[in-house]
């Protein structure tokens, strides 16, 4: 027998994985069927795509991140320069056998995790580029396009949930742990990509950062909180400059003609670990 489709294979990775599913119109759980789609008692479809991946997105909506940053972001996440980091989360999640990955993008962080550990990966984008990019890198986890706010999974599903440098919905988190779960969100620290900022941004209000309003906000909302600074400096090859300022905001503020000269790059983030 020939190897399965890839459409065939996301869908009995869904199969095999079903309980972490929920309708995100009503809520029920949710069935796959042999025409490759997952249903709800309800009736609510959801086509899984040629791809592997599927698409659970209730409403339009348009993500202003492209096909090319989301290749930029796996050629400078796939370079090392974020390895530290993603270690740092592995010994923190170690336990955990289900991992949901929020804002995952083209998926290289929740790809490279879990190849270092046991269980099974879920990754959530609204942006359909990044989804389609994960399927095609990354065929051993679950991806998924969808918005929290409308959730598609169901409650009490992932032993950890990660939110790295991307936007988070605490409550819905919360609502999907685990007992003993844990939120690992990681957001930036007052010298991440300061040699860029620095060039960027020379002499305006954007040169610093701060990151308290954000640290403030996860306090708030989870009971057990620790914080862990990641900060290094790597070294940075002239190729990977471009990709670098494809795939961050600040990149997207370069005047046209000004030349950013880097020979390396610091890496300074919090790692901020929630337990409700």
């Amino acid at each position: 027998m020939g190897a399965l489709s890839k459409r065939a294979a996301g869908a009995a990775l869904m199969n095999n994985n079903l309980s972490l599913f929920a309708c995100p119109i009503c809520q029920e759980s949710m069935t796959i069927q042999e025409q490759g789609r997952m249903v709800c008692s309800a009736n609510h479809s959801f086509d899984i795509a040629k791809q592997g991946y599927i698409n659970m997105l209730t409403h339009g909506a348009a993500s202003k991140y492209s096909k090319e940053l989301f290749e930029s972001r796996k050629t400078v996440i796939d370079s090392g320069i974020y390895d530290e980091i993603e270690d740092k989360i592995i010994e923190l999640i170690a336990p955990a056998q289900t991992v949901l990955d929020t804002g995952c993008g083209e998926g290289s962080h929740l790809a490279r995790i879990m190849a270092e550990k046991k269980g099974i990966g879920v990754g959530i984008d609204i942006a359909k580029e990044g989804i389609l990019a994960a399927s095609r890198h990354y065929p051993e986890q679950i991806w998924c396009v969808g918005d929290l706010a409308k959730s598609p999974f169901a409650k009490s599903s992932f032993d950890a949930i990660l939110n790295i440098l991307s936007p988070a919905n605490y409550e819905e988190f919360k609502r999907l742990l685990t007992p003993g779960g844990c939120v690992v969100k990681v957001v930036p620290q007052s010298r991440y990509l300061h040699e860029l900022r620095a060039q960027l941004y020379a002499d305006s209000d954007k040169e610093s950062y701060s990151n308290d309003q954000i640290v403030a906000r996860f306090k708030e909302s989870f009971m057990e909180v620790n914080v862990k600074r990641v900060t290094y400096t790597t070294p940075l090859t002239t190729e990977l400059i471009p990709e670098l300022l494809e795939m961050t905001p600040m990149g997207w503020h370069k005047k046209e003609g000004a030349a950013i000269r880097l020979n390396e790059i610091t890496i300074d983030v919090d790692i901020l670990v929630g337990r409700v």
